[in-house]
């Protein structure tokens, strides 16, 4: 009998042994497939960034309950993010209620390259901007882990810096 429970007890361990490694292996997969997705929306510029929270120069982090993004493609930046900070230009009484940062590019100059860690730094340089435009946009860096993490840096000509925090996920 004693015999028996032995070997009972050692089947359960065994099991749940290869069970846990099972789970770890389709784990691993997982990631390998979700670094794969990343590296090729990043290699094609065709994805969208969600931002999760701001972070202005001066104030706390804010969490956005909203949905806002970057749409990033080979032809096109389309921006629609939200700006907490200090404006350096006040917009005329038509646009008083148009604030953050909202904008449809096409002429662009964008950079990219490999940083440390698996991830990518993707600079973006409308060239479309009017220096006379409070809400310009001079310059927006991209910085995407290879899990899909991101962080956003713009740079405005009449608006203090902000950054976001988020995530890249596929163009549908």
């Amino acid at each position: 009998m004693k015999r028996l429970i032995k070997s009972l007890a050692a089947a359960v361990l065994v099991s749940a042994f290869l069970n846990a490694a099972s789970a770890q292996t389709s784990r691993q997969d997982r990631k390998a497939a979700e670094r794969a997705a990343v590296k090729d929306m990043v290699a094609h510029n065709h994805f969208y960034f969600i931002a999760q929270y701001a972070l202005p120069m001066s104030g706390g982090t804010k969490y956005l309950t909203s949905t806002y993004d970057l749409k990033v493609t080979k032809d096109s930046i389309i921006a629609y993010l939200p700006y907490y900070g200090v404006a350096h230009l006040a917009p005329s009484p038509a646009e008083a209620n148009e604030g953050g940062i909202m904008f449809t590019s096409t002429d662009f100059a964008f950079t990219q390259k490999e940083a440390k860690k698996d991830g990518w730094q993707i600079t973006i340089k409308p060239k479309d901007h009017n220096i006379t435009n409070w809400r310009d946009v001079q310059q927006m860096t991209l910085d995407i882990s290879s899990d899909g993490y991101a962080s956003l840096s713009v740079i405005s000509s009449n608006r203090d810096p902000i950054s976001f925090r988020g995530n890249v996920v596929a163009n549908e």
